[in-house]
């Protein structure tokens, strides 16, 4: 493992969280596959294992739960030094519809305990084991339904869906990716928010037009990029998104 690079990935026990981690397990990554519940984590192991992946294993956390953030951290931290790459991938809907009228606040706080202070959480925890990186990489997994822009075009594809969480929850997400993005300007860090784009999974009820490996594949060449690559943006598949 010590020519390996490090991957942890937050909710990676299904849909495009775990199809970034077996991409890049095929691209040779060792993975740290981060899921809440030990029994869905293990049998999302075995089956990378069963696909011949053997630098996989499970790393128990909850995104929502500080304490389970610290733990993980600690974990992590007696298995390897250092840290490549971080996908905050983990991320909820809070179901639909949530019109901004009468959108339970309760629900828009679950939405922006898992998808806004989640990865602020567990970025500030690893933050220590990425600089140790030569080439450290911070992917969040966001959404077009976060872009300011699109949801003021009616020509947008999605533009009648709007929701008082998910969609704002993102937009929430991309703002602090600009200013991480911008406070480690001056290092070898590479930090962009990706949009997997549309894809079918539990998340949606499989109603998305992508598959999983389109999806994921936007967050693997983001948490591949060269010392070249992007930093500070809002990328998609088809390149930059508006903010």
């Amino acid at each position: 493992m010590e020519n390996k690079r490090t991957v942890l990935i937050t909710g990676a026990n299904k849909s495009i969280g775990f199809e970034t981690a077996r991409q890049l397990a095929a691209a040779g990554y060792h993975i740290y596959l981060g899921a809440r519940d030990k029994a869905n984590g293990d049998d999302a192991v075995a089956r990378l294992k069963a696909q011949g992946f053997n630098d996989v294993e499970l790393l128990l956390i909850d995104v929502s739960d500080q304490q389970s953030v610290n733990s993980a951290k600690a974990e992590l931290e007696s298995k390897t030094k250092s840290l490549d790459v971080l996908i905050n991938n983990a991320g909820v809907s809070g179901g639909f519809p949530q019109t901004a009228l009468t959108v339970n606040i309760d629900t828009v706080k679950q939405v922006y305990e898992t998808n806004v202070f989640g990865p602020m959480r567990v970025t500030q925890a690893f933050i220590g084991m990425l600089k140790q990186s030569d080439q450290p990489r911070i992917v969040n997994v966001t959404s077009d339904l976060g872009s300011l822009t699109l949801h003021n075009d009616p020509d947008y594809a999605y533009y009648a869906i709007k929701g008082g969480a998910y969609g704002p929850s993102k937009t929430a997400l991309n703002a602090y990716t600009v200013h991480l993005a911008y406070e480690l300007r001056d290092t070898a860090f590479k930090v962009n928010a990706v949009n997997p784009g549309f894809t079918a999974t539990d998340f949606n009820a499989h109603r998305g037009t992508k598959t999983v490996e389109q999806g994921a594949a936007p967050i693997v060449k983001c948490a591949m990029a060269g010392p070249d690559g992007p930093t500070g943006k809002y990328l998609g598949e088809e390149g930059e998104i508006p903010w």
